[in-house]
């Protein structure tokens, strides 16, 4: 993962938009393409920033992160100035194609950015990432093993799991007559200008390949060009393409339904709890977001020490209060668990952000579809002109 008035976690995902939020600290909004430093101000009901255990020596002064709009709490950046003394500037996105696009284009200097599991392939294939220092990373102890060497980067030479999630479907059970239980129901005449899809190639196409009976990560000419005509026939019912905030649309009512990845589905449902997160029969779509460093980030002894940092169990809990996806990091959530219960039950209870067995079981993964990359791309183009 975006929005205008908020707090920001500072993923893209990055800006907080929702009072219930308001214990954490919250700055100006950083919109996609700003920069902003990360102040080391802080009030008295500011979150108190932990000591760097251990702490990296670093001898760079500055960070560029590059991240997800509303995605990182904005605590992190803040402590992580404060600690190490360094101005922190933060760009966001909104998608994986926005960011490479930036990386392959070889004229940004940024230091971290926040690749999801399928764009890695590319960007370690294209030379794009560096390998990781992870004799330095004391951090990873903590993350559970599952979401650890995975074929997108076996030994994680080249990036640390952040965190991870579904996109499925988000609906208003208060506005919405009859609740779909698969994508094939999104066509439904019913739902006419009232859904919020997200703005991503990869992941409609794929759904819309799903409900065909196709790999989600075809690269076969005649399915995607099926899967064209068939999401053509879908856009009448998007009222509006968001990634940055898609819960925004659904709790102002803008909207009643549509397709959301799973933090955004949490946010919203705190918003307005007639909101339900709908596993589609046809299987969620699977991913997980990483930290990375670009092979020519400037201040790669930084984006380390900034990784080892806001993974610590004290800072990464942080996630679950801000930005509640599903959380690879154990040691986080038994820090939540004793120091912060009712987050923790909020997470443990939840089937959006702990999910149930079956639904990750019938869930498919997107994957680098290489060279037919420029024909989703093309594909996505000329349906959403239409």
């Amino acid at each position: 993962m975006r929005l205008s008035l908020t707090c920001r976690r500072g993923h893209h995902w990055i800006l907080l938009a929702l009072p219930l939020l308001l214990l954490s600290a919250c700055v100006a909004p950083i919109q996609p393409g700003a920069t902003q430093s990360a102040a080391p101000a802080q009030d008295a009901t500011a979150f108190v920033c932990p000591p760097a255990n251990p702490r990296l020596e670093v001898t760079s002064t500055e960070l560029n992160l590059y991240t997800f709009a509303e995605y990182v709490p904005q605590d992190h950046i803040r402590c992580f100035a404060e600690t190490y003394g360094i101005k922190v500037n933060q760009d966001v996105y909104s998608t994986n194609s926005e960011m490479y696009a930036k990386l392959a284009a070889g004229g940004a200097s940024y230091d971290m950015v926040q690749p999801t599991d399928y764009i890695v392939e590319l960007l370690i294939r294209q030379n794009l990432l560096q390998k990781l220092d992870k004799s330095q990373l004391t951090a990873l102890d903590g993350v559970n093993p599952a979401y650890l060497n995975l074929p997108f980067d076996p030994g994680n030479e080249f990036t640390v799991p952040y965190q991870a999630g579904t996109y499925a479907i988000a609906v208003n059970t208060a506005a919405v007559e009859t609740v779909p239980s698969a994508w094939a129901d999104l066509w439904n005449a019913e739902y006419a200008d009232r859904m919020v899809f997200l703005d991503d190639a990869r992941s409609v196409i794929g759904l819309t390949l799903l409900t065909l009976g196709y790999d989600l990560n075809s690269t076969d000419p005649a399915q995607l060009e099926e899967a064209k005509a068939r999401l053509a026939e879908l856009v009448p019912n998007i009222k509006l393409f968001e990634s940055d905030s898609p819960k925004t649309a659904l709790i102002a009512g803008d909207v009643d339904l549509g397709m959301a990845w799973t933090g955004e589905a949490v946010l919203a449902q705190r918003e307005l709890p007639a909101i339900e997160y709908v596993y589609p029969s046809e299987g969620a779509i699977l991913w997980q977001d990483n930290y990375a460093i670009p092979a020519s980030a400037p201040h790669a002894d930084a984006a380390l020490a900034f990784i080892n940092y806001t993974l610590q169990p004290d800072l990464f809990w942080l996630t679950l209060r801000d930005f509640p996806y599903t959380n690879p990091n154990d040691g986080a959530l038994d820090y939540a668990r004793v120091h912060q219960p009712d987050l923790y039950a909020a997470y443990m209870n939840s089937p959006i952000t702990n999910m149930p067995p079956e639904a990750l079981a019938n869930g498919h993964h997107l994957q680098d579809v290489g060279e037919a990359l420029v024909l989703y791309d093309r594909i996505w183009t000329e349906v959403k002109a239409q």
